[in-house]
C-alpha cells in the first residue's frame, strides 16, 4: 500500500492485473492515494470466489473499485450483494463499479440486479458502462488476428465506440477520489463509433499494414474459435456480443469521458499509430 496524502482515501483494487485494474493502481498512486491491490496473488489476497479473503481485504478501506468476473450471471448476484453489505459493514462508504451499456449482450436485469446490491448496501456506487477496449487489439481477442492481416467476427456493419483502457482508468481514478461521483452513471466511450471495416482501414492507414475485415456468421464464428481452441460456451458468448453490434446496440457516442477528465477520449487512429507497430511487425 502506497503512502497516503493527509487527506487521501484508501482504495481496495479488485481486479488489479486486470486490463483496467493494473491502470488504476499506478494512478492512484501518483495521486498519493492509499492503494491496496486485491487479487488472489496479494497479500492480504482477495479472491472473488472465497469469501473468507474479503474481511482482510477490506479491512480500513474508504472506497472500493470493483470488477465484477461474472457481471450478467444470474447465479453471482447474491455473491456481489453480499461483498456490498460486507464491504459497508467495514465501514467502506463507496463504491466504483465496471459494468456494461444496456443492450450490450449481457443480461439487462441481472446487471441492474448486481449493481443494485451495492446501492441497496448503502456504498452510493458510480458506474462506469464500458466499451470494448482499444487494447483488445493488441493484448489479447484480437492480437492475433491483427498479426495476420484479417478481422473475422459477426458484427456485420455495425459500430462501436471503443475506447482506450488508459481513459477508463482515469475516470476512475478521478470517481474513486471525488466523492461528487457517487451515485452517478456514465458511459464510457471513445470519441467515435467504428465498423470493423472502418478498425480494420484505419489499422491500415496508421500502421502500413494491410488490414481486412471478414463479416461472418455466427454459426461461422463459433466453429472458428472452437477450432481456435476456445470453448463452445464461451465462442457462443463473444458471439452474442457481436450480434449485438451488428444490431446497432452500442452505436452511440457519450461526452462522460471529456466531462470527467476534462479532455477529450483517445481517438483509435492515435492509438494505433502509438501501439500497434509490435502486433503488426
Amino acid at each position: 500500500m502506497s503512502t497516503p496524502s493527509p487527506s487521501s482515501p484508501t482504495v481496495l483494487v479488485t481486479g488489479a492485473t486486470g486490463k483496467t485494474g493494473r491502470r488504476v493502481v499506478p494512478l492512484l498512486r501518483a495521486r498519493e492515494a492509499a492503494v491496496r491491490e486485491g487479487s488472489r496473488r496479494t497479500e492480504p489476497p482477495f479472491d472473488w470466489d472465497d469469501a473468507g479473503t474479503w474481511g482482510a481485504a477490506l479491512a480500513g478501506v474508504d472506497v472500493v473499485y470493483v470488477v465484477m468476473p461474472d457481471l450478467g450471471d444470474g447465479a453471482a448476484v447474491e455473491r456481489t450483494a453480499a461483498f456490498a453489505r460486507q464491504a459497508a459493514a467495514a465501514g467502506v462508504g463507496r463504491a466504483v463499479l465496471v459494468s456494461v451499456p444496456a443492450g450490450g449482450g449481457m443480461d439487462d436485469g441481472v446487471v441492474a440486479a448486481t449493481e443494485d446490491g451495492f446501492t441497496d448496501a448503502g456504498l452510493a456506487p458510480t458506474v462506469l458502462r464500458l466499451r470494448s477496449f482499444f487494447q483488445n487489439f493488441t493484448e489479447d481477442f484480437f492480437a492475433d488476428a491483427v498479426a495476420e492481416g484479417v478481422l473475422r467476427v459477426p458484427a456485420g456493419q455495425g459500430r462501436e465506440a471503443f475506447v482506450d483502457a488508459d481513459d477508463i482508468a482515469a475516470v476512475a481514478v478521478e470517481a474513486l477520489l471525488d466523492p461528487t461521483h457517487a451515485g452517478r452513471s456514465y458511459e464510457i466511450t471513445g470519441p467515435q463509433a467504428f465498423s470493423f471495416a472502418d478498425l480494420a482501414s484505419t489499422i491500415s492507414e496508421q500502421t502500413g499494414r494491410a488490414t481486412t475485415y471478414e463479416a461472418l456468421s455466427p454459426e461461422e464464428y463459433v466453429d472458428d474459435q472452437v477450432c481456435h481452441g476456445v470453448p463452445v460456451e464461451l465462442a457462443e458468448l463473444l458471439g452474442g456480443l457481436y450480434e449485438q453490434i451488428a444490431a446497432g446496440a452500442l452505436d452511440s457516442v457519450s461526452g462522460d469521458v471529456e466531462a470527467v477528465l476534462g479532455r477529450p477520449p483517445r481517438t483509435f487512429a492515435a492509438f494505433a499509430r502509438a501501439e500497434m507497430a509490435p502486433v503488426v511487425a
